[in-house]
């Protein structure tokens, strides 16, 4: 298998350990390689860019400067309480409605779950989706995504989803021009119901941030630390909800994807699904002593999740580079100056080339030190000075959230011929099927350990 592949006339794809750092990390002697117009448009585009769409690498880094303290480790352990109220609401609900035949999806518990902690923390509000979430409502499930909430109050869950997939249109139409002409003609209200959709998006945004704004808190949550740089900075309403707008989208759909995979790996594998039980059940006194720092110990957890991620990368799609003028080497390859370079997540983590077996969950790959495994062509919060800034709050959600749910629970597929791959689609972001489970409590769980 090729490392390199030309997916377009002046565009390459790579695969390998080494082009991650070629293309994204800082490199001695090298210039940067710039973001590209991929990432032109977006929320807020006309008026302001945020941290992920801004493509000069200074104003990028005066960005960070600003945010980073919002996502610091000081920050998360004054945050880490707003996050476990939420948590523990998701773990007391999913209880009170899994234990049935039909179950309930858990794909779309996750998401309601994650969609209220980024707004309690980017809002200074929860969103209220755990709390309303009704599913003996009608649940509508659109092509797209799991969430078309007729049945939940937060309908703003289903338009930020569905903007997901607007991206890769977005994308499509910028690369073949005749047929976005053509789409434009053929379905003028399904661009008018895009733009809408996009317009709904910013206005929630907005009104938000205002209102956050227009009452001050010492609440220890994104706004209040940004705020502090609001002056200082030169920071307008506008570029604050751009910056929030990402929060938003980057901040809780991957780490519902992320969770969602890593329980359907585990249901496939019960092997692994026990020894996880184990170790959490083993660790742990009580359900009220799972924090973020506890989990961070439990060695065979933190496997677990990376290597759901690995086999199903939360961003899947291709962050495109462009090369600086006079050209560059990436994984001993030289390129021209102007090509579009990226590495894909999903073809580097799953070559096997990298990885040994990789269609097979194997945990024990991340704790093995002595396999031949490439374990850095797996990086699904990518690396360098333009790698997730939420990184550290993904980690906290992930760990949390998935000991709290096995300590008390054992879960179990409705249909254990599901087959999550094959109704999986990437638009931007992943398309996921439903997945319903079966939420029963454990018979000890109210007896803790002496």
């Amino acid at each position: 298998m090729s490392p390199v592949v030309r997916v377009a006339p002046n565009e390459l794809s790579f695969n390998t350990a080494q082009s991650w750092k070629d293309i994204y990390d800082k490199r001695k002697g090298h210039e940067t390689f710039t973001k590209s117009d991929f990432y032109d448009g977006g929320s807020f585009a006309a008026e302001a860019h945020s941290i992920v769409s801004v493509r000069d690498p200074e104003e990028h880094a005066r960005m960070r400067r600003y945010l980073r303290d919002a996502f610091s480790d000081r920050s998360l352990r004054e945050q880490e309480h707003l996050i476990a109220e939420l948590i523990n609401g998701f773990v007391n609900k999913i209880g009170d409605l899994g234990d049935k035949p039909s179950g309930i999806d858990i794909v779309m518990w996750f998401n309601l779950l994650t969609f209220d902690i980024i707004g309690s923390l980017a809002f200074g509000q929860s969103f209220g989706g755990i709390a309303s979430g009704k599913p003996a409502l009608h649940q509508q499930y659109d092509s797209f995504s799991n969430i078309e909430s007729t049945g939940i109050e937060n309908a703003w869950v289903s338009i930020v989803v569905k903007s997901l997939r607007m991206g890769a249109m977005a994308d499509c139409f910028r690369r073949f021009p005749l047929i976005g002409n053509i789409t434009k003609l053929i379905f003028p209200r399904l661009l008018k119901q895009v733009v809408h959709d996009a317009r709904t998006h910013e206005k929630n945004t907005m009104n938000l941030v205002q209102r956050r704004i227009n009452r001050p808190t010492d609440r220890k949550d994104f706004l209040t630390k940004i705020l502090q740089h609001r002056h200082t900075d030169n920071l307008s309403d506008v570029q604050i909800a751009a910056h929030s707008s990402d929060f938003v989208i980057a901040g809780s759909e991957t780490t519902a994807t992320a969770l969602s995979c890593v329980t359907y790996y585990l249901q496939k594998n019960p092997e692994s699904l026990v020894r996880l039980r184990g170790e959490i059940r083993g660790y742990f006194k009580s359900f009220d002593d799972i924090d973020d720092a506890s989990t961070t110990r439990l060695p065979f957890l933190n496997a677990v999740i990376l290597e759901g991620m690995r086999m199903y990368p939360p961003l899947p799609f291709p962050l495109p580079r462009v090369v600086p003028c006079g050209g560059d080497t990436i994984d001993g390859y030289f390129v021209p100056g102007g090509t579009v370079v990226s590495t894909n997540p999903f073809a580097s983590s799953m070559s096997p080339s990298n990885f040994h077996d990789p269609w097979i969950f194997n945990p024990q790959r991340w704790m093995d030190l002595t396999n031949n495994d490439v374990l850095s062509s797996s990086q699904p919060f990518s690396l360098g000075p333009r790698s997730c800034l939420g990184k550290s709050l993904g980690w906290l959600e992930m760990r949390t959230i998935l000991a709290k749910i096995h300590y008390r629970y054992d879960l179990e597929l409705v249909d254990p011929k599901l087959d999550w791959h094959a109704g999986s689609e990437m638009h931007t972001l992943w398309q996921k099927p439903q997945m319903n489970v079966i939420v029963r409590s454990r018979l000890d769980f109210d007896t803790e350990r002496d």
